[in-house]
């Protein structure tokens, strides 16, 4: 055993003691229900109004000191920390010695009256305390370097209570969600709820988590992606659907990447890529400034503007731009090859021209998008469910935005044609048999659904914990999933 954890051993039994003592004294260390009329930075903020008045609030003690008969504390809820004053002579023997009890980390009702002190510090005067709860686990002093983030990713519960910024990411996230649900509500979409465990892993291209349904005996699949089942409500007659919800890639951990991780899809009849791109350049930058009251935020030594209109590129002339190669020039998949192999690039024997120009874009690319950034144009063999784009049928009518190196947002015209679909499909298939784990199953209910008729249709999806990530200035995926997977401790 370490010193350290002795020592919060040896906290841990006075804390014990102390509960006992309270018991004895015939107080309920984890009491019940308290009715509070105020929060800390209410009290803060409208203190010319309450001042002298008498107030009851709740939270954890975060500090205390004690000066002979008399001493103060901070409480701790979630809109911020209030001083609190405790004076023997007001409280009573009994009070406080009940204060004197106290650890940091417990959590109390308190009535009193607010004042400033001496010292202009806005204050409660405390005239009454309640335990609530008696922490037995002391809090950490401090928590920093990187042992400590594993464990702060591991007890969120504590880096919550000890790191108010932490709160505060969460806070905003959940503000951010709620904002863009507003924007998309007021545009007459309607949020639905498709199902999570899928018989087929559809809607994008990742490897799926497998579970058993044991009353059915069947496998079923976590969801990769709500897709193919959204574009089904467009079939029925659902014009402008939205959802919500998590998805699950059996992938690796990194800054990046969550193996469950939160989506928002979208699909609108009638509609097509362009018309997704408006939206979507639309709806981050107005979530931007509805949370953030800016346009630009800083992030790994960036300044991301978000102002209208962003950056639009093919994919082709991105990698045009940033390697020099001209894939207009380039026009099959011996030449493709060719060109990967001379920018240091290993490809196979049977690589296409339109895997090779994704390979290269990810490779070479990517890494160069800072500014909120359009790519459209991507080669059909990478597009299985988007509309080809009708003056370059190998090419799709998709894109991706791209944020500070990370793709935020995809999008496309849907693919409505049947035959096509069932096609790329099986094209899909023969991958997945060549074992590529990744490529699509074939879903015949879909194709079936397409038969009865898809009317035109854009469709978008945004990494939801990417955006955040960007707004909040985050830059790990962690500290914006409140519980993030991690790898089982050693």
């Amino acid at each position: 055993m370490s010193g350290q954890e002795q020592n919060i051993n040896e906290l841990k039994k006075v804390r014990l003691e102390k509960l006992q003592e309270l018991r004895d004294m015939g107080i309920d260390p984890f009491g019940g229900r308290f009715e509070r009329n105020a929060v800390a930075q209410e009290i803060i903020d409208n203190f010319n109004e309450l001042e002298a008045q008498s107030v009851t609030v709740a939270g954890r003690i975060m500090s205390k000191r004690r000066h002979g008969k008399a001493g103060f504390a901070n409480i701790q809820d979630l809109s911020g920390q209030v001083q609190l004053y405790f004076r023997k002579d007001d409280l009573g023997e009994e009070k406080y010695e009940l204060f004197k009890k106290l650890d940091m980390g417990d959590i109390l009702g308190i009535e009193g009256e607010v004042f400033r002190t001496q010292k202009g510090e806005i204050s409660i005067h405390v005239r009454n305390l309640t335990y609530l709860s008696k922490a037995l686990n002391p809090l950490p002093e401090k928590w920093h370097g990187l042992k400590d983030v594993e464990l702060r990713y591991r007890q969120r519960y504590v880096d919550l209570i000890v790191n108010p910024e932490v709160k505060e990411v969460f806070v905003k996230r959940s503000r951010i969600i709620k904002e863009i649900r507003n924007y998309l509500d007021n545009r007459g979409f309607l949020e639905v709820e498709t199902p999570m465990m899928q018989p087929i892993a559809g809607g994008a291209a990742a490897r799926p988590f497998i579970t058993h349904h044991n009353a059915l005996n069947m496998d079923l699949y976590l969801r990769i992606a709500p897709e193919l089942y959204l574009k089904r409500l467009i079939v029925g007659g659902l014009e402008k659907v939205y959802e919500i919800n998590r998805n699950f890639r059996n992938e690796g951990i990194s800054t990046k990447h969550n193996p469950e991780f939160t989506m928002l899809e979208i699909y609108q009849a009638y509609a097509d890529f362009h018309v997704m791109m408006q939206l979507t350049e639309d709806l981050i930058s107005s979530v931007m400034l509805k949370v953030n009251n800016s346009m630009s935020v800083e992030f790994e030594g960036h300044s991301i503007n978000f102002m209208p209109p962003w950056k639009r590129m093919t994919m082709l002339e991105a990698i045009k731009e940033y390697t020099g190669v001209d894939f207009n020039q380039i026009l099959n998949d011996e030449a493709a090859q060719s060109a990967a192999r001379q920018l240091g690039m290993e490809v196979s024997g049977d690589s296409t021209r339109g895997e090779i120009i994704n390979e290269i874009f990810e490779e070479h690319v990517e890494e160069k998008l800072i500014q909120p950034t359009f790519i459209y144009g991507h080669p059909v063999e990478i597009s299985p469910l988007a509309k080809r784009n009708a003056e370059q049928p190998e090419l799709t009518d998709r894109f991706e935005v791209f944020i500070m190196q990370r793709e935020i947002a995809n999008a496309f015209s849907e693919l409505n044609d049947p035959l096509d679909q069932k096609q790329r499909f099986l094209k899909q298939v023969e991958k997945r048999a060549g074992g590529d784990s990744e490529a699509h199953m074939m879903d015949e209910d879909y194709i079936n659904a397409l038969e009865y008729g898809m009317p035109p249709a854009g469709g978008l999806g945004i990494g939801i914990d990417r955006l955040i990530m960007i707004m909040t200035g985050m830059s790990s995926i962690r500290d914006v999933i409140i519980f993030p997977t991690l790898r089982p401790k050693e």
